[in-house]
């Protein structure tokens, strides 16, 4: 018998996401009956507002939204998103110029197919989120690693950037406020950085949707309001998963010129066609209605941000920027690394993720699923007591 023809070599390459591995992981333990306290996920723990989830409901009502509806999502919520990205990112845009898609994943994905041909390099400034460096690689891009350490709070400056580039560079990813370490760019930087991406006529993926979660008076300027001209080569993804505390809704979208909506919209009828309806009634709730809640869990966010940090930086060994945007910290442990801890030799910030489960019952992830080892990166996206008590545990951990 002939053997079977092999699996696709493109999706054997792609790992899986190391955020949900290691959250996984720790809610298979919590299962089992272990008091693991995990801050791996990127996940709001507040409850989605009322208001939206009574639109939801109405929503059922209404046999409209048991049928198929347009790809590139419900026509009123494309107006709400365009009034959004006015609004929030200084940029004016035609409902035509938005998609709605299936969580900002999606997004994410559609906007590397539609700017990025075999072989095109891809700025990725580091430490990144996961899932980047992935979906360039689904698209036949090469990322090219720009890294930022502590010492610059994880942002990249423009001379890096222009000492990355090459005649292949087509893209730049973009993230402020950022995941994994909740850097928020100034607008000064914002600024210098668009222009260099002007200059050179490369496109820029802008992840926006943290924009809203910011602290100490700090605002995530978008690339396309410090460089308004740039908006022609820019592609802006966002969603209400984290703002209004709804990962599981998968609601996202993506903004940008007509014609790049165009072949991302093209793909996205045969990829997954509409949105579920009833979610993208909930996200219109969300966009359109009362923003009280959604300032009470920053407020809450930024309240245990505070504690974090502050009870990290006891840690002897342990370095922490201070994050002024989303809802994550991110320290420099290369402090605790190439010392014996409790019997055993860490070297890397992967074998330190691994002792801190095993010995405190803490899940946090490693930073080689984010660029280079030696950092780690906690969610404070949980609540008060938990997220102080497992700093305490890792405090008698490394004492």
């Amino acid at each position: 018998m002939t053997e079977r023809a092999p699996l696709s070599r493109k999706l054997s390459a792609i790992a899986e996401s190391a955020t949900l591995k290691v959250d996984a992981k720790a809610k298979s333990l919590q299962a089992a009956g272990r008091p693991v306290i995990s801050y791996a996920a990127g996940e709001p723990d507040f409850a989605t507002p009322q208001f939206i989830v009574d639109a939801a409901a109405e929503a059922l009502r209404s046999p409209a939204n048991f049928r198929y509806t347009p790809a590139a999502g419900l026509p009123v919520l494309r107006e709400a998103i365009a009034a959004k990205t006015l609004r929030d990112s200084g940029l004016e845009v035609a409902p035509s110029q938005v998609i709605v898609t299936n969580g900002g994943k999606q997004a994410v994905y559609q906007a590397f197919q539609a700017v990025v041909n075999p072989g095109d390099e891809v700025l990725l400034p580091a430490p990144y989120w996961t899932t980047y460096p992935e979906a360039i690689a689904l698209a036949d891009g090469v990322p090219v690693e720009v890294f930022a350490g502590a010492d610059q709070e994880y942002k990249v400056t423009v001379e890096q950037l222009e000492a990355a580039r090459t005649d292949k560079t087509t893209v730049l990813v973009f993230v402020s406020p950022s995941n994994p370490t909740g850097a928020v760019y100034t607008p000064e930087e914002t600024k210098a950085i668009g222009e260099w991406a002007l200059e050179h006529g490369i496109w820029v993926v802008s992840d926006e949707i943290y924009q809203n979660l910011v602290y100490e008076g700090a605002r995530a300027v978008s690339i396309v309001e410090a460089v308004p001209a740039l908006a022609e080569q820019t592609i802006l993804v966002n969603g209400v998963a984290k703002t209004y505390a709804m990962t599981g809704w998968r609601v996202g979208w993506m903004v940008g010129p007509a014609d790049a909506m165009k072949v991302a919209g093209n793909l996205q009828s045969h990829l997954s066609s509409n949105v579920n309806n009833i979610a993208q009634r909930a996200a219109l709730a969300a966009l359109t209605g009362p923003q009280t809640e959604a300032e009470e869990m920053r407020q809450a966010f930024d309240r245990r941000r505070g504690l974090i940090v502050s009870e990290l930086a006891k840690i002897p060994g342990v370095t922490v920027p201070n994050p002024l945007g989303a809802f994550y910290v991110y320290p420099d442990v290369t402090g605790l690394l190439g010392r014996e801890w409790h019997g055993k030799t860490v070297n890397t910030s992967l074998e330190l993720a691994d002792l801190i489960l095993d010995q405190a019952e803490v899940a946090a992830v490693p930073g080689e699923a984010f660029g280079p080892s030696g950092y780690l990166r906690l969610s404070y996206a949980l609540g008060d007591d938990q997220l102080l008590e497992g700093v305490q545990r890792l405090q008698r951990l490394f004492a």
